[in-house]
């Protein structure tokens, strides 16, 4: 079993930054692929960016929209993962959700076996 918890969220400005944290706690965090979700009201979870375990090769994979603003890392001495978002947009605003899977990365909800309860990000002037 493998429990999430993310932090980081808030308010910030259209341009700003915000690092959100998924600290996990369980099973062995360093094999896991890791992915950060999100879900603005009325619409369906999607994906935003994954990385693999730390024994896997391949870059971290991003949604379209987030590509060359986000960047998705991992600190396995910490079993933390992080996102840090730059040049945010209104468009950015939604809960913030990480997962965890015992394989290579992936970017469908229902290819991940754990999830956080989720941050809350709003992007506002």
């Amino acid at each position: 079993q493998v429990q999430l918890v993310e932090s980081g969220g808030g308010l910030v400005q259209p341009g700003g930054s915000l690092r959100l944290s998924c600290a996990a706690s369980g099973r062995i965090f360093s094999s896991y692929a890791m992915g950060w979700f999100r879900q603005a009201p009325v619409k369906e979870r999607e994906f935003v960016a994954a990385i693999n375990g730390q024994d896997l090769i391949g870059t971290p994979r991003y949604a379209d929209s987030v590509k060359g603003r986000f960047t998705i890392s991992r600190d396995n001495a910490k079993n933390t993962v992080y996102l840090q978002m730059n040049s945010l947009k209104s468009e950015d605003t939604a809960v913030y959700y990480c997962a965890a899977r015992q394989s290579t990365l992936a970017v469908r909800t229902t290819q991940y076996d754990y999830w956080g309860q989720g941050t809350q990000v709003t992007v506002s002037s």
